[in-house]
């Protein structure tokens, strides 16, 4: 009975062959769609389960930091002058040489003095005389044995002794060039024998301690300029020393619209001439502020310049303000007083992304 049945089945199938090929397709159709939404599956498996990044940091605890500003200055004399002949005569002595360091007082030159020191004992003499004559009229005053007018006489007569002789001496004083200050005789511009006349220059003396170094600050900084600011100096030859702040102009300059500044440099062996080019690295203020190497750095889609942050596990990207370049690193406030700074890997992260971090410490 089996055997017939069976029979019936291959019978029937035999003779609509359509229907084999029907279940078939359906088969295959049904096994695709399987396959597709499997796909699927697996692709927004896989998307959901990106492995997160791995960031260095490390904790920076911001400072105290004086922000300066570079500067570019020269070397000048603290005072300079220009000698000149107060008489007409002749030279008859130059004490020193072009360069020599004399102090206040010293004599530098002298002219002829004719017969000046003679007039200056007659002169001398008279006011002996005039005095005399002076003390005697006022006793006879006193004892009414004197008139008024010959009393105003004779102390007309005293006055105009003390005059000439104050003159003959100014006269005598002015044939010597004395030096006004101590300084370096820096030009002689006369020789022995030469005739001057008044008015005439002969040297010029500088004062080179201090030296005086002038340089120009922009308008941006010049408010937090202080006067006392001590600044370091590096001069051309590369020796350094320290120097005051001394002066601050009020008004800003038509041509640069910059603000002059002169700072102190003491030179008391007058060793650092004028006119050497200087660095000065000028304080202006004190900040808080983190040390970073430089390739710690980052710019945001904007251009600007900052760091990569951490806030829990998050990236966040802080704008920086420079304060200080140095050799091995740079100063940067506006951190807070302290930060976590991502140090290795921040290249591959970005603003609000989440980030497997790992301090640099452990």
């Amino acid at each position: 009975m089996p055997n017939e049945d069976s029979s019936s089945f291959s019978r029937f199938f035999s003779r609509h062959p359509w229907i084999i090929s029907a279940s078939f397709m359906a088969m295959l159709v049904a096994w695709v769609a399987n396959g597709d939404q499997s796909t699927d599956e697996q692709a927004v498996k896989t998307e959901t389960q990106v492995p997160l990044a791995k960031v260095t940091y490390d904790t920076f605890v911001a400072q105290p930091v004086i922000r300066s500003i570079s500067l570019y200055g020269k070397t000048t004399p603290d005072r300079q002058i220009s000698l000149r002949s107060e008489i007409a005569s002749t030279v008859t002595e130059v004490k020193v040489s072009k360069g020599a360091l004399v102090s206040k007082g010293d004599v530098i030159m002298a002219f002829d003095k004719t017969d000046r020191p003679s007039q200056l004992k007659r002169a001398k003499s008279l006011l002996t005389v005039r005095q005399k004559e002076y003390n005697a009229a006022k006793s006879l005053k006193k004892r009414g044995l004197q008139g008024e007018v010959a009393f105003s006489q004779a102390e007309a007569n005293l006055i105009d002794a003390r005059a000439a002789l104050e003159n003959l001496e100014l006269g005598l004083a002015r044939t010597e060039i004395r030096a006004p200050f101590d300084g370096v005789v820096d030009q002689i511009n006369i020789e022995l024998g030469d005739y001057v006349k008044s008015g005439d220059v002969v040297a010029h003396l500088v004062d080179l301690d201090p030296l005086v170094v002038k340089a120009n600050v922009s308008e941006r900084h010049i408010e937090k300029v202080k006067l006392g600011t001590k600044a370091p100096i590096k001069l051309l030859n590369g020796n350094e020393a320290v120097a005051t702040l001394r002066y601050r102009a009020s008004i800003a300059s038509d041509q640069t619209n910059t603000f002059d500044v002169e700072l102190e440099l003491p030179n008391p062996t007058f060793s650092i001439p004028a006119g050497i080019s200087t660095e000065i690295d000028l304080p202006l203020e004190e900040s808080l502020a983190v040390k970073v190497t430089p390739s710690m750095l980052a710019l945001d889609n904007k251009g600007n310049l900052g760091v990569k942050t951490l806030s829990g596990d998050q990236v966040k990207f802080m704008p920086i303000n420079l304060v200080k370049t140095e050799k091995d690193g740079v100063w940067l406030s506006g951190l807070g007083d302290s930060v976590n700074l991502i140090t290795k890997g921040q290249g591959f992260v970005r603003d609000g992304d989440q980030v497997i971090a790992v301090s640099a410490t452990k």
